[in-house]
């Protein structure tokens, strides 16, 4: 049995294990929570480092692809470094493959259309879904500023969200992994009601992005919205339900209960691989997503 590991900097509240047989192979899947701790992430990653078959980054990104460009999150660049046999990933091959796959499936069975209005809440780790929804011709409305900075500014071309990588290109090289996401507690605490915010999520048909930014400010009121997200636990699933939220679509697929986030998807892919490294190709995840059928995962929630 090939084992795969997500270290995530995200609550251990969230932890799961799963068992999982894919293309003929046995692949126990978990997640391990260090509750905001980036020293016991680093001895953690050490641990497992050798004695397992492939590991994910979670709670943090080590690289986003923007408009074509690569760009370095500091404090993952550390993470992935303590890392020195073990193929280690941070979800990024599979936001570049496998949601963009998922908006264009969502768009053919009629879920997207071009007069959907769409609340991104983050855009830079998802930029792959971006392009996608905006060549379904979704009206987009791109919430970095929004929901990372708190600035009151919606954004609404890519080209704008390009503009914005490199503009704080050398601060993402930098600055603490806390500033671009919650994590530890701060994934338990209840949705923060923010009215300038709110109004965002009620002028949205569908509410897309990581579920931690989606969750962090979402109010009381989503009847009869969409939510396209991943990594949801039964928590999650029943207090979306009963804010009223119509339809949940997770983008990865659901494993033992939950879905789990990109980075733990994409690790077990690389162990599917069998190539023993992390470098696979955006091809090579195309073949392994079409043979073993990953679709969305679409869950009605208040019909």
């Amino acid at each position: 049995m090939k084992t795969v590991v997500s270290v995530s900097l995200g609550s251990s509240s969230r932890d799961h294990t799963a068992e999982v047989e894919w293309l003929g192979q046995r692949l126990s899947i978990s997640r391990r929570g260090t509750d905001g701790d980036f020293k016991r992430a680093v001895q953690v990653l050490q641990e497992l480092d050798g004695r397992v078959d492939a590991i994910g980054l979670g709670g943090i990104d080590v690289y986003l692809y923007v408009g074509g460009k690569r760009y370095v999150i500091g404090d993952g660049l550390k993470l992935l470094q303590a890392v020195k046999q073990t193929p280690v990933v941070d979800g990024s091959g599979v936001k570049n493959t496998l949601e963009r796959d998922a908006v264009r499936h969502l768009a053919r069975a009629g879920l997207l259309t071009p007069s959907t209005r769409v609340l991104l809440v983050s855009s830079l780790d998802r930029f792959g879904m971006a392009e996608a929804m905006v060549e379904m011709g979704c009206d987009v409305t791109f919430g970095d500023l929004i929901f990372t900075l708190g600035v009151d500014y919606p954004i609404k071309t890519l080209a704008e969200v390009e503009e914005l990588a490199e503009k704080y290109k050398s601060r993402m090289e930098k600055l603490p992994f806390t500033f671009f996401y919650p994590t530890g507690s701060q994934q338990d605490k209840a949705p923060t009601v923010n009215p300038a915010f709110a109004r965002y999520y009620g002028e949205a048909d569908v509410v897309a992005g990581d579920f931690h930014f989606v969750r962090k400010f979402m109010p009381e009121a989503m009847t009869g919205k969409t939510v396209l997200t991943q990594t949801t636990t039964a928590a999650d699933v029943e207090m979306m339900r009963r804010r009223g939220v119509k339809t949940l679509i997770t983008t990865t697929p659901v494993l033992g209960g939950r879905s789990f986030a990109t980075n733990v998807i994409e690790a077990a892919l690389v162990a599917l691989s069998g190539h023993g490294r992390a470098d696979v190709s955006p091809e090579e995840y195309q073949d392994l997503i079409r043979r073993l059928e990953l679709r969305p995962t679409i869950q009605s929630l208040n019909p």
